[in-house]
């Protein structure tokens, strides 16, 4: 028996990968065997022993696979594209289609614009006598975005800037506030036409209250508050001639009287500025645009302010001593037509209407149509000698009562049976005379009438003066065929139509002028920007009755005032011969439409042997004391009279008025 070595036991390295528990493969025969089997070699009889089952392996762990960047990054880059398409379609929109649009807004946020108020014309008299003027002053203005609570840091600032501006400017709180209070607003007004005083006082509380706010690094609650150059109109002889002048508005526009019927030419044309502000401040160096604006032009009136201001200053008197509605007087010069005054009573201040009686506002001279009474008697003997219907020495007889149509007619007194001329037919002022002279113009009362009518017409009565002045009244009369029975009778002596103070004062004109009427003026001519005066187009002139009848109407008048028998005795100048006639009607209560008080007048023309002026003076409804216009209102003809011809140097007059007739004797 051999002694064998055991087997060695086979320690199973590690497994070859493979499927768990396989067995391992041997190699195959033939092959030739790895260098470590051959020395592990045993004999090929020999059966293995079983190996030792091995442990099962472990599982293999999950492995995570990362997804391909390629869809992100399309996706991303897709988005990006549309980004850009839509910046650029955005870019394409502002710089290109919209432009003028976007570039409108950038301007109007940028620059500021604003009009350039041209000044107003000035008013004078014939003499250059300043009426109307215009100063220099200012319009509060400010922008309401800069008084919001991110500007200013303050929350109320529109309420404490209204509070402190209010008291200066003199408005409403409240109604600043409210102009403050909308941020969007870049412009605000808020005061017109304050002086320089005013500006500088809010410019210094300004600077104060900057002052302040500069150590805190914020902008003042009045930083906003700006001024725009403008001006004022002034009136520097206070109510002069204010009914004729009239007044400006709050908006710079003519209110009444020539302020707005010259309204255009005296406002001129406004220009405009615009320029680049930033904070509130203007931008020298980014330019601008300026359009200058064109001053108004001065006009030059026929009033002189002296005469005006003695009929203003009588007429005014007269009326607070009758307690009177109100009165009014006229002066013109015979031979041009040329108003020298219009004064009326009560008046106003232009320049203080706040103040004002609104039944004073206006031209009662022009704007008041009344019955003017016995004053018109002159067109009607006008007409009688113009027709020779009669002569001043024809005979007259005048019982205290005439029955005619529906009515019983009388004169103002009552008296016995007048056996007057004709000439003292106007010295008496005769309703019953006139009515009995007026009937010999026509075989039939209709024919008088048509007679009549024309003369009335002739003389300027129920058409407008000429004068062109707002509000002005033609007067009314009616045609003869429209005339009441009792109206047939009263026209003749100035009742039963009505008419302005111009015009019964053309009327006393036309016959100091020789039976030839001018229309009226009030404007002698203007000067431009440039300094050229440009006179006034020569009046209309119209003949409407003869010298001769003139002449004849002159020396009947002149009886009224010289001879003891005529009822304007009181309108005597000493040294001037005088012609002239009363007048007393009967006034409709503008309220009822009833009569109710009189019209009181006198109208008249001196010197009588060559006339150069004419005055004319009413009263309505005078309630104290006399009411006849021989004791109320001569007087004031005699006063305005007796200034005027000497203001304007007319000589005295050379001989005594011819004495003619008043009365006969029915026993010649």
């Amino acid at each position: 028996m051999t002694d064998r070595q055991p087997p060695r036991r086979r320690v199973p390295g590690p497994a070859k990968p493979g499927r768990p528990g396989s067995t391992p493969r041997r190699p195959a025969q033939g092959s030739r065997p790895a260098q470590g089997a051959r020395q592990s070699a045993r004999p090929a009889a020999r059966k293995p022993r079983p190996a030792a089952p091995r442990p099962a392996a472990a599982p293999r762990p999950r492995t995570i696979r990362l997804g391909s960047p390629r869809p992100r990054l399309r996706l991303i880059s897709v988005g990006l594209a549309l980004v850009m398409i839509a910046f650029v379609v955005r870019l394409l929109q502002v710089q290109a289609v919209d432009a003028s649009a976007y570039a409108a807004k950038a301007e109007k946020n940028r620059y500021f614009s604003h009009t350039l108020t041209a000044e107003r014309g000035a008013i004078t008299d014939r003499n250059g006598a300043e009426l109307a003027i215009s100063v220099d002053a200012y319009d509060i203005t400010a922008d309401p975005s800069m008084f919001t609570a991110k500007a200013t840091g303050v929350q109320d600032a529109p309420e404490q800037a209204a509070a402190l501006l209010a008291p200066i400017v003199d408005e409403d709180a409240a109604d600043i506030a409210r102009k403050l209070r909308k941020p969007k607003s870049r412009y605000a007004l808020l005061a017109r036409r304050q002086t320089p005083e005013i500006w500088k006082q809010i410019k210094d509380l300004k600077n104060a209250f900057q002052e302040e706010a500069d150590k805190a690094g914020k902008s003042s609650v009045l930083s906003g508050v700006f001024q725009e150059p403008s001006s004022k109109r002034l009136y520097p002889n206070g109510d002069l001639a204010a009914g004729m002048l009239g007044w400006v508005n709050a908006e710079g526009k003519g209110g009444g009287g020539i302020e707005a019927q010259l309204d255009e030419e005296l406002a001129g044309k406004d220009g405009k500025i615009t320029y680049a502000q930033s904070g509130g401040r203007r931008v020298p160096t980014a330019g601008g645009d300026e359009n200058p604006a064109t001053p108004g032009s001065d006009f030059e009136l026929t009033i002189d302010r002296d005469i005006q201001y003695v009929a203003q200053k009588a007429i005014a008197a007269q009326v607070t001593k009758s307690k009177a509605d109100r009165g009014y007087v006229v002066v013109q010069d015979t031979e041009t037509g040329e108003l020298l005054a219009l004064a009326n009573a009560p008046g106003f201040d232009p320049a203080d209407l706040a103040h004002a009686d609104p039944n004073a506002l206006g031209n009662a001279a022009l704007h008041d149509a009344y019955e003017p009474g016995s004053t018109t008697k002159l067109i009607s003997m006008a007409a009688v000698l113009e027709e020779k219907a009669a002569a001043p020495g024809t005979h007259v007889t005048v019982p205290n009562r005439l029955h005619r149509g529906d009515r019983l007619f009388k004169d103002d007194v009552d008296h016995p049976t007048w056996y007057l001329t004709l000439s003292g037919v106007l010295a008496k002022s005769s309703n019953i005379g006139t009515i009995l002279a007026t009937q010999q113009l026509g075989k039939t009362q209709p024919q008088a009438n048509e007679v009549l009518y024309s003369y009335l017409r002739k003389f300027g009565i129920g058409r407008p003066t000429g004068l062109g002045f707002p509000g002005e009244t033609a007067g009314i009369l009616a045609k003869p065929e429209d005339w009441s029975t009792s109206q047939q009778y009263t026209v003749p002596f100035g009742q039963g139509f009505s008419l302005n103070a111009v015009q019964a004062t053309s009327v006393y004109s036309t016959v100091a002028n020789g039976g030839v009427r001018v229309e009226p003026t009030l404007i002698r001519g203007s000067k431009g920007p440039d300094g050229r005066f440009t006179p006034s187009p020569e009046p209309k002139k119209s003949r409407v009755v003869s010298e001769k009848t003139a002449a004849t109407l002159s020396r009947m008048l002149q009886s009224v005032v010289d001879d003891d028998e005529g009822t304007g005795t009181k309108a005597k100048i000493d040294g001037y011969r005088v012609a002239g006639k009363t007048g007393t009607a009967n006034r409709v209560d503008p309220k009822t439409g009833r009569y109710k008080g009189y019209t009181s007048s006198f109208a008249g023309f001196a010197p009588a042997d060559k006339p150069r002026i004419a005055v004319y003076c009413a009263i309505q409804n005078p309630t104290k004391g006399n009411y006849f216009g021989g004791q109320i209102c001569a007087p004031i003809y005699q006063q305005v009279m007796e200034f005027a011809l000497k203001t304007l140097q007319v000589p005295p007059s050379g001989a005594k008025a011819p004495g003619l007739p008043v009365e006969f004797d029915p026993k010649d």
